[in-house]
């Protein structure tokens, strides 16, 4: 029988917070993230309002002089990890530094930074860009960052699968330590595009929201009225743990990652996969590794990000997977608070899926007002619900066809 994988630490920085309590406060409250971009002038842009993160000093984290030798996706994943290890009371020490690794996924990397140089370099300016610009830009900087400033010699890797980079990256260190690659992981995702590039890019692929004036009500996943997600931003990192190497050392044990799966439309490049088959099949496949039954399942924390083919889609998705309990179980898109962080996301919402394990509380889909014939389950709309939660199940959905799907349950 293989050895059950545990969580023992958590760390975010994302549009809600700057820790995991002060997130899981707004997201229980139903606070929106959502604003007018403050970190460039989006005047001249089609959409110009994201989830940012707010108030955060990357000095409070690390050396002054370091950060300015990292992008911002790098920065906000390493906030995270220094929270996520010191929550795990995990101390690294030449014994145990090499059965410690680090899973830390991007699904696009140094956006930011990759615009700036490329400024400087059209305006005459090469000899100016940044000596530390590769390991800036590259997708897996963060987790060799992280690697290296805590330590950790482990296996050290970043899985790109878009949106659900996050959630494969934790599904990667999971089969890691079942197979006994190491005993502790730093799992989870950093990600921050929001640039005139990445705005533009992404509204020209047409998958924003453009209520520019009025963005009280958006985004709206899985209303008849949803017009596109909103951008994120942020980092969140989980400590994943052999489950006797846990016990040994007396952590605290907070959920068991159950089950993972992962699984390709071969549709299109970006649209999903309209039947929802695909998903489908990740969520069975996930619980059949996590030994439970889709009646089993307390709540699903959605990929929802409110485009119009992504959850008519994802609701297929799940009515295949769950038959008529589709109809019994709570389904809500956090996004619609924390916008849509892309590779990020799927680890914050981890985090989200073991607070409500751990608090019996649900949290809600906001803006949720008309509903719409083709997604017509229970979203949990608008105000949270006090809920006893054993399992769930957590959806994550990228560009090219990617399929995530991961089983948390309570620990016993």
């Amino acid at each position: 029988m293989e050895e059950r994988i545990v969580v023992t630490g958590m760390g975010t920085v994302n549009p809600l917070g700057l820790n995991v309590e002060e997130t899981w406060k707004n997201a229980i409250e139903g606070v929106s993230g959502v604003g007018r971009i403050t970190q460039f002038d989006p005047a001249e842009l089609g959409v110009q309002i994201a989830c940012e993160v707010k108030g955060f000093d990357p000095a409070d984290f690390m050396d002054p002089k370091e950060a300015r030798r990292r992008d911002r996706f790098e920065q906000l994943g390493s906030a995270a990890a220094r929270q996520a290890l010191k929550s795990a009371g995990l101390e690294v020490t030449e014994a145990n530094a090499g059965r410690i690794g680090v899973v830390v996924s991007s699904a696009i990397g140094g956006l930011n930074s990759l615009e700036g140089a490329a400024i400087m370099t059209d305006h005459g300016q090469a000899r100016r860009v940044s000596p530390f610009l590769i390991p800036m830009l590259m997708p897996n900087g963060c987790a060799g960052l992280i690697s290296i400033e805590n330590g950790l010699q482990g296996p050290s890797l970043s899985v790109a699968s878009a949106c659900a980079s996050g959630l494969d990256g934790m599904g990667v260190a999971w089969m890691l330590l079942r197979s006994g690659a190491a005993d502790v992981i730093l799992a989870g995702a950093a990600e921050s595009t929001i640039c005139k590039v990445g705005v533009a890019a992404f509204d020209r692929v047409g998958a924003l929201s453009r209520r520019n004036d009025d963005f009280s009500m958006t985004p709206q996943p899985f209303d008849k009225n949803r017009d596109g997600l909103v951008m994120g931003e942020g980092g969140a990192v989980l400590v994943l743990e052999r489950d006797g190497h846990a016990r040994a050392r007396g952590a605290d044990i907070l959920a068991e990652f159950a089950g993972y799966s992962a699984t390709a439309d071969a549709f299109h490049i970006t649209a999903p996969s309209e039947d929802g088959s695909g998903g489908a099949r990740a969520i069975l496949q996930a619980l059949e590794l996590a030994g439970a039954n889709p009646e089993q399942v307390s709540y699903i924390n959605a990929h929802g990000t409110a485009t119009q083919l992504n959850d008519k889609s994802e609701t297929q998705a799940i009515k295949k997977a769950f038959g008529e309990y589709a109809y019994k179980v709570p389904v809500s898109s956090t996004k619609s608070m924390t916008g849509h962080m892309m590779g990020a996301t799927g680890a914050l919402e981890a985090i989200l899926c073991v607070k409500t394990i751990r608090e019996g509380i649900v949290p809600p889909t906001i803006h949720y007002e008309t509903p719409d014939p083709d997604c017509d389950l229970d979203y949990v709309p608008n105000q949270a619900r006090d809920l006893d939660v054993t399992v769930v199940v957590s959806n994550a959905f990228g560009f090219g066809g990617h399929n995530a799907a991961m089983v948390m349950r309570r620990y016993d």
